[in-house]
């Protein structure tokens, strides 16, 4: 723990909730995130059991806060039944105050889905979904590894439409095996004409321990990668889509709460298998992560019996300075210098000398009271973020 003179949590900050869903129909061979083949019936009961235990059992740490979203993602979440969710959204309701306009994500995959289960998650709260499209070109669908085709995804976003959801993200990805330029705008343009008020446009990436890192597709060169993303971002610029951080794009009005909250350095619950979560402590003076068991059988087997938690930790005065800045500098416009001190209990002069360098590369901006990347440090926001990690390792 910080010497309080240097660390002093003074504000409670927004608070969400994050519910993992870790069952797929197939995991695709790109995907690093925790999910798991569902060889039989998922069990949805058991885990709704289970995610609500595993809420009591975090809520001494945030008694009295109001949720200001919940985001369910996956695995597939469309997989549970909207009469699972009803259920476990009234045991949430019970014991966490919502916000009355409460942000509620569900993500949902094309071929998982239908109108009565669209119009029943509709029904029981859920206000915003997230589309997992990927592509609308059926042979880069197959590449990928996905379960369905163009005609399913724009199928299932009509679908959504018409059983009242009007705020809905597209999962769009570019940089596919073997695409072109000419492709990577072809699918946009797809995404496009469906006229979604969110979308999600990020480049593939060859991630450890998935299929593709261990037989690695050839991709677009880097290049090509520049050329498809300049274009790409004016086709959405043009079509009304304001960029507001490295991969998210959204009508005014529409960006993601949920995730802005990430970006902000928020306080977030993690329920579920493999979720994660960050909570700030005012009365300790501490930020603390925590980390909840992978494998779904025994996460539910613990979060029954005794507890689902894997790992905690309390973030370090050099952990805090790193990771509000690789979130902070996600976004397109930064944020004010005050929130790093508001979020992180730091003093503004914990950024020196990394931010001075940064400004000095031409990397962040020059105004003290903003933390914003310039158009270099956009373009090169590894190296930007890297600076802040290298200062504390007290490298050049």
């Amino acid at each position: 723990m910080l010497h309080p003179s240097s660390f002093i949590l003074q504000n409670v900050v927004p608070l969400s909730l994050y519910i993992h869903l870790p069952w797929c129909i197939r995991t695709c061979p790109y995907c690093d995130f925790n999910s798991h083949e569902a060889r039989e019936q998922v069990p949805e009961d058991r885990y709704v059991d289970a995610l609500v235990a595993d809420l009591e059992s975090e809520l001494p740490r945030v008694w009295g806060r109001r949720l200001e979203s919940v985001f369910i993602g996956g695995g597939t979440p469309s997989l549970f039944s909207p009469e699972a969710l009803h259920r476990l959204f009234s045991e949430l309701r019970a014991r966490l105050p919502w916000r009355p306009d409460m942000e509620v994500t569900l993500e949902a995959n094309p071929g998982t889905t239908d109108a009565a289960r669209f119009t029943g998650y509709r029904e029981i709260g859920v206000n915003r979904l997230s589309i997992g499209a990927q592509s609308f070109d059926d042979a880069m669908l197959e590449r990928l590894g996905r379960i369905h085709g163009a005609d399913e995804a724009r199928t299932a976003f009509e679908t959504a439409r018409l059983a009242g959801f009007e705020n809905i993200n597209l999962d769009l990805m570019f940089g596919l095996p073997g695409q072109s330029p000419d492709q990577a705008l072809a699918d946009l343009d797809a995404a496009l004409a469906l006229g979604p008020e969110h979308l999600s446009w990020y480049q593939l990436t060859l991630e450890p321990n998935t299929r593709f890192a261990a037989d690695p597709p050839v991709l677009p060169d880097d290049d090509t990668l520049w050329e498809m993303q300049s274009a790409g971002q004016d086709r959405l610029a043009s079509s009304g889509y304001t960029q507001y951080e490295v991969s998210a794009y959204a009508r005014p009005g529409h960006a993601c709460r949920h995730n802005l909250n990430y970006w902000e350095f928020g306080d977030y619950l993690g329920l579920g298998a493999g979720a994660h979560g960050k909570i700030s402590l005012p009365g300790e003076d501490r930020i603390q992560r925590r980390r909840k068991l992978r494998q779904p059988r025994q996460y539910m087997e613990a979060a029954l019996t005794a507890s689902p938690v894997s790992g905690e930790q309390t973030l370090s005065r050099e952990e805090l300075v790193f990771e509000f800045i690789l979130n902070a500098t996600r976004l397109r416009h930064g944020v004010d210098t005050d929130l790093f001190t508001t979020r992180t209990g730091l003093p503004a002069d914990a950024l020196e000398p990394m931010r001075s360098e940064a400004v000095c590369r031409g990397l962040l901006g020059p105004d003290p009271g903003r933390i914003e990347p310039t158009e270099l440090g956009r373009r090169f926001l590894n190296d930007l973020q890297a600076q802040f990690l290298a200062g504390h390792r007290g490298t050049p």
